[in-house]
């Protein structure tokens, strides 16, 4: 009986090297065969570079640190004390009537010299902008080119309203932040500067410069703020500025400037028009008037976290180097 031969079994022969150059390159590169650089980390090394992260980062913290708390900030929260005592039960039926009156005064006393100029921000809290329906309910297109558009589909359900196209069609454009603010110092009113408080980009190359409202918060439901019908919208900084949508549910938006300083222990009188429903929500509603530095507004963060990564450094250096001194390699 004749046993027929099978292949052979010898992995030398199974195994086959591709001669030319190119081949040779790929194979090696697929056997991670190739010369690569592979670094001895030795204590030496290890303590210098966290000695030096340290040295770097902990300046840098406190620098901006300095810097952000060299920012004076008056913070007034007033949505819940701008609604009389008979509706402080039922606070949407008291903003829900429009046949009520929305004015209301707070006092505000300076801590600290505030030199001009002092940005003026709404602060909102527990508002999610950044739903995603809400984020894309927009259209990009009739901003810039109005009725000429006919790209409206996100805009849903503000999309039109009695058979009549809306400009600007969206809920973001619908539900507009509409309070309003006067301050009042001693017997002169100050003068809040309300130009060029949105980017110039979004000016000059997302409204349109010949794009008129249209049809605008004549519904049965009124989100929030009107619109003048006789300004461009690329004029309309309010409507730019609050189109910007936030990333978080706490914001503020910027709006206006006083261009003089606000001296210590001046008292400043705010009269507003607390017109906007946070409260179906559970809203918070604040006004904000705060200086700036080299680096904007007021935030610890960088700061507290330039230091924390550069003590943390340090820290370990030392650890390690006491490791390397009782148990050397």
């Amino acid at each position: 009986m004749e046993i027929a031969s099978g292949p052979s079994t010898d992995s030398s022969a199974a195994r086959t090297i591709p001669i030319d150059s190119s081949s040779t390159v790929l194979y090696e590169f697929k056997q991670q065969n190739l010369p690569a650089c592979k670094p001895v980390l030795k204590p030496s090394y290890v303590i210098t570079t966290f000695l030096l992260l340290g040295f770097i980062f902990l300046p840098i913290g406190l620098t901006t640190l300095c810097a952000s708390r060299t920012v004076v900030e008056i913070v007034d929260r007033y949505d819940s004390e701008c609604v009389p005592g008979a509706f402080r039960g039922n606070k949407v039926s008291f903003i829900k009537d429009s046949s009520l009156p929305k004015n209301c005064s707070r006092i505000l006393k300076v801590r600290k010299h505030m030199k001009a100029p002092i940005y003026i921000y709404y602060q909102l809290d527990n508002y999610y902008q950044n739903h995603r329906r809400y984020v894309k309910s927009k259209s990009d297109q009739q901003l810039l080119h109005g009725l000429n558009s006919s790209n409206t589909g996100s805009c849903e359900p503000e999309e039109s309203n009695n058979g009549l196209p809306v400009v600007p069609c969206g809920l973001i454009a619908w539900s507009l932040f509409n309070d309003t603010y006067t301050l009042i110092r001693g017997t002169k009113k100050l003068s809040i500067n309300r130009k060029n408080i949105a980017w110039k980009s979004d000016r000059d190359s997302k409204f349109g410069k010949q794009v008129y409202p249209h049809n605008f918060q004549n519904g049965t439901l009124i989100g929030g703020g009107k619109l003048d019908p006789n300004i461009p919208l690329s004029d309309q900084e309010d409507l730019i500025v609050w189109m910007r949508t936030a990333a978080f549910p706490s914001f503020r938006k910027l709006y206006g400037r006083i261009e003089e300083d606000l001296k210590a222990d001046d008292v400043i009188v705010v009269h507003l028009m607390n017109n906007y429903n946070t409260y179906s929500f559970g809203g918070k509603k604040k006004l904000v008037l705060s200086t700036s530095s080299w680096l904007g507004g007021r935030n610890d963060f960088l700061g507290v976290a330039y230091i924390s990564v550069g003590g943390s450094s340090i820290i370990l250096s030392i650890v390690f180097l006491l490791f390397h001194i009782k148990i050397p390699r």
